[in-house]
């Protein structure tokens, strides 16, 4: 257990930054949810959209720390080639 008046706002800050990075890491599950959904159900112009959406969620994450770039990357490659491939 945290001792130290350091120690104690350290994990005061910790409990904080996590709530914000599960509520950004959840926002940014939706959208690719939402393009997965739109896969499945087989339209593009649809898949398109929520595609386009997702993007910069996806690379806002990148910025805020939630994800790893590559990783961001590498989820955005897949969704693309998948929705291309729908046509």
């Amino acid at each position: 257990m945290a001792n130290s008046p350091q120690a104690k706002k350290r994990a005061r800050q910790n409990e904080r930054r996590f709530a914000v990075n599960k509520a950004r890491r959840s926002r940014i599950r939706t959208y690719l949810r939402k393009v997965e959904e739109a896969i499945a159900a087989g339209d593009q112009s649809v898949a398109q959209a929520a595609l386009r959406e997702a993007q910069p969620e996806l690379m806002r994450g990148v910025t805020k720390g939630v994800l790893h770039k590559n990783t961001a990357s590498r989820k955005m490659s897949r969704l693309a080639a998948r929705v291309k491939a729908m046509a």
